[in-house]
């Protein structure tokens, strides 16, 4: 998958219990899609995920914004993305794809069958405007305000 790529269309279950379809925020709003491995990555406990995601989380309000949608996708399941949201007071969905579709369609899976760390930027027109696949956690929310603030 390429910038300019037409984003291809999934559905999968939020940690909120609703269902997210992409095709639904088509003409409406540009979409920020956050693959990451899992909430417990072997040794890498649910706290140092969060720690990865903080700049992300702060920059979440000026994201919106610039009228976007964020969310977060790995293979874990529904009641485990709800129990990570609840637990760390996420503001944006976490989607579960156990079936790992999505995340082998944008992301691509790694040895383990883990979606790879990478983020891509859809624009209200349903194209893919920017990915990124090494990712800095540090300045990775502003990156990503950076991209969507492009669009216009």
């Amino acid at each position: 998958m390429n910038e300019g790529d037409i984003a291809p269309d999934f559905e999968l279950a939020a940690n909120d219990g609703s269902l997210v379809k992409l095709g639904s925020f088509h003409g409406k709003k540009n979409v920020v899609l956050c693959f990451y491995p899992k909430n417990h990555l072997f040794g890498c406990p649910s706290k140092k995920i969060f720690q990865m995601a903080q700049a992300t989380i702060e920059a979440y309000p000026q994201i919106k914004e610039q009228n976007a949608e964020l969310f977060a996708i790995s293979v874990d399941t529904v009641q485990d993305q709800k129990k990570f949201v609840e637990e760390y007071g996420v503001p944006y969905l976490h989607l579960s794809d156990t079936a790992k579709t999505t995340c082998k369609a944008y992301a691509g899976l790694n040895i383990a069958g883990l979606a790879k760390r990478s983020t891509f930027i859809i624009n209200k027109d349903g194209k893919i405007s920017k990915i990124f696949r090494d990712i800095s956690p540090e300045k990775h929310g502003q990156e990503i305000i950076l991209s969507l603030q492009n669009l216009k």
